[in-house]
């Protein structure tokens, strides 16, 4: 264990805040500030200041378990790891590979994901792997990659947001999901800048906007739509830059004509006035950003809306242009890197797609196999958990907890009961892992090292600071060990040290949209700890072509834009000094030269409002929509289990207008159950003027009868395969309690 502070990183969202781990009594760590880093300069929410709380053996796991009899008993790793690889084998043998699943999880480091999407194709030889990531962030990352030809959440840092005109934030209560990026907001009003926030609730976030737009939740769509039309009708566009840098307007500029600011209204609840004020503050301003988060994504059409917003960046000028143009707000620690190096269903390392044949050439011959071994791609999230117990007998699962954090979760906990096999590996008791037949103890983010992609494409080193208890083992060691029992000799191919790792990670991206091959752990421990964007590949654009197509460098928009890109901006200088020669210095923004297309262009996309799949009726008369709480994270199997936080938010609730309450006949904390054709969830009720009259809230970190996503409707997006998390049809029952 170290001795002095070690630099490092949060364990939960994606801002991945900077934190200093010092040694406490007891052989555990304190939290210290570390102003040095750009992204939260020394600002902590109080989970990051309280995750030590989970390295104590009196909350996590220490020592595998085996179910026998029913019951789960304390084992040897050995025990516990022959018993997995007997399960896998035995469902490989009697109903073939596929019938093997494997869920990964957006908290995984780059080097887990990468190894476990690895084991799946390799040495598995499954092609049903998905990762809760897709309920997270495959909206967004598809609109992306339509309009732009990539994803990255932010193609800018942080650091731009205060410097830009206006922001339009959708969907997002970045005030209690990111605490220490609500400093970006309030630097953005001191600066005169404007925000808009988008949001049925009048959150946290909301209330520092300079105008809040409250639309019935599902019609974000209609929404964008409204506005890019009434872009149009007033004259706003930007046609000299519509004409070179984009194309496919006139398809999507009808499509928006088709939506007129009345009938907008009539839809989303939104008066004209508002859309024209709206509009208004968007295109004043000489720069301006559209951000979304899971309102707008977590929908059955959330590739279309998100691709809506885009469209209005696109129109008027914005994307690719200095402190201007479109971002997502990636939610999960690491849910960008755990996108881009093969724990998805349909992909490879380096953000390449697994049907591509040169992709799988290039991946195979690292991997040291053949590339027609390699399976296809595979369900997605939800559909590989809908399909347990009968297509898929057998499940590997590391770093999820679906039977909280999935749609319909009294389904999925149904399927997950009904398999053949189940192991779970995590550092907690989780109720996905309590139905587990093995359970296996791993380590945490502060007894290992690894890197993680934080949400602006900064990948970052986490570094070890503590040793594990000694029952506990990495998810690395628990690859290698199965690989080594299920196939001769395979475990070479699964090493147990994360550099190890990451050095094939490298030599596997390169040449991928996400080009990690130009980083290494020295760099990143030598430079200020500041991180290295993607795409970085090996050589400089002057002697290599692969990221010159995207380079922030001296692009003419920029140098003609008036914009100073270097001025008291960390990220122009994240390695700490001058690099050598023939060193690619990552980049922090994308498309400033061109997009990551064929053809250099931006895609607009044409597309038209349409209703969510579960639209309110006589029987369920409401909207529920669910989303979190500044104390607790996802699933809640880590949050939950910190008595600090449990304090600030000890349970689920009900948020609703005051005259829905006055129909129901509810006071403030009496029991309410929300009803849906799923199922029926039980918390008390939260009365506020600050939700539309029209809608429920509940947030989803708890299971039992709280559980909000009993309730939530797994209708799927065509493209992303994303759940309807955010919009489904309810009624209200009162509750009599004994």
């Amino acid at each position: 264990m170290p001795t002095s502070a070690t630099p490092t990183h949060c364990p939960y969202c994606a801002l991945q805040c900077g934190m200093n781990l010092t040694p406490a009594p007891g052989g555990t760590v304190e939290v210290a500030e570390r102003a040095d880093f750009p992204v939260n300069r020394g600002a902590l929410c109080g989970k990051g200041r309280t995750a030590p709380a989970l390295l104590s053996s009196q909350v996590r796991l220490t020592s595998p378990l085996i179910r026998n009899a029913g019951v789960l008993e304390p084992a040897t790793w050995d025990e516990a790891l022959d018993r997995i690889a007997a399960g896998l084998s035995r469902t490989r043998t009697e109903h073939g590979p596929d019938a093997c699943g494997v869920f990964g999880g957006g908290g995984l480091t780059n080097e887990k994901a990468y190894a476990l999407g690895k084991f799946a194709r390799v040495v598995l030889g499954t092609s049903q792997i998905d990762y809760n990531g897709r309920f997270c962030m495959s909206s967004a990352a598809a609109a992306g990659i339509k309009a732009f030809g990539l994803d990255r959440g932010l193609p800018f840092p942080l650091e731009d947001i205060p410097r830009t005109g206006c922001l339009i934030l959708v969907g997002s209560n970045l005030a209690e999901t990111m605490p220490p990026a609500l400093r970006y907001l309030t630097e953005l009003k001191e600066n005169g800048g404007t925000l808009i926030v988008i949001d049925p609730r009048r959150t946290r976030t909301a209330e520092q906007a300079d105008l809040h737009l409250a639309p019935r939740p599902g019609t974000d769509l209609a929404l964008a739509l409204g506005l890019l039309h009434l872009i149009v009708a007033e004259g706003r566009t930007d046609e000299a830059y519509i004409q070179e840098r984009t194309s496919g307007w006139e398809e999507a500029r009808a499509a928006a004509m088709a939506h007129w600011p009345e009938y907008v209204e009539r839809i989303t609840g939104v008066s004209v006035p508002q859309l024209r004020e709206a509009v208004r503050l968007f295109c004043e301003p000489s720069a301006a950003m559209v951000l979304t988060a899971r309102g707008p994504e977590q929908q059955s059409k959330g590739t279309d809306t998100v691709g809506a917003w885009i469209n209005l960046t696109l129109a008027t000028g914005r994307s690719g242009r200095p402190l201007s143009g479109y971002g997502a707000l990636t939610g999960q620690g690491n849910g960008q890197g755990g996108r881009e190096h093969g724990q998805k269903a349909d992909q490879l390392p380096g953000y390449r797609k697994l049907t591509d044949p040169a992709a799988r050439r290039h991946v195979a011959e690292v991997w040291g196999v053949d590339p027609d071994s390699l399976p296809g791609p595979g369900r997605s999230a939800y559909e590989l958990l809908d399909a347990l117990g009968t297509d898929i007998r057998s499940l590997l699962l590391m770093g999820s907890n679906p039977v909280v954090s999935a749609p319909r979760a009294a389904h999925i906990e149904e399927r997950l009961k009904s398999l053949d096999f189940l192991a779970v590996a995590d550092v907690v008791l989780s109720e996905t892992a309590a139905l587990a037949d093995v359970v296996l103890p791993v380590t945490q983010w502060a007894e290992e090292t690894g890197t993680t992609t934080n949400l602006e494409g900064r990948v970052l080193l986490r570094r070890r600071a503590l040793t594990p208890p000694s029952g506990v083992r990495s998810d690395l060691d628990v690859l290698h060990e199965l690989a080594a029992r299920l196939g001769d000799g395979m475990e070479k191919g699964f090493p147990t040290d994360p550099e190890e790792v990451f050095e094939e990670l490298r030599r596997a991206s390169a040449g991928g949209v996400a080009d990690y091959s130009g980083i290494t752990y020295r760099r990143l421990a030598e430079g200020e700890g500041a991180g290295v964007f993607w795409p970085c590949p090996a050589q400089d654009p002057s002697s290599h072509g692969g990221a010159d197509a995207l380079e922030s460098g001296a692009a003419g928009d920029a140098e003609d834009s008036g914009f100073d890109l270097a001025a008291d901006d960390p990220a122009s200088d994240t390695d700490g000094g001058r690099l050598p020669d023939g060193v690619h210095p990552g980049t922090p923004r994308l498309f400033l030269d061109r997009f990551a297309t064929e053809d250099g262009r931006a895609r607009f996309v044409a597309v038209s409002h349409r209703a969510i799949a579960e639209e309110p009726d006589a029987e369920y008369p409401l909207l529920l929509t669910t989303g979190r709480v500044v104390a607790q994270y996802q699933s809640g199997a880590q949050t939950r289990r910190v008595d600090e936080l449990n304090a600030a938010a000890p349970g689920p609730f009900v948020e609703m207008h005051p005259r829905l309450a006055e129909r129901l006949g509810a006071v403030d904390g009496d029991a309410v159950a929300v009803v849906s054709r799923r199922g029926r969830a039980v918390a008390p009720a939260r009365i506020t003027t600050g939700i539309r009259p029209d809608t429920v809230f509940m947030p989803f970190h708890w299971p039992g009868e709280g559980r909000a996503n009993t309730l939530t409707n797994p209708a799927l997006d065509p493209t992303s395969r994303m759940p309807e998390f955010k919009a489904c049809a309810v009624r209200l029952e009162a509750v009599t309690r004994p």
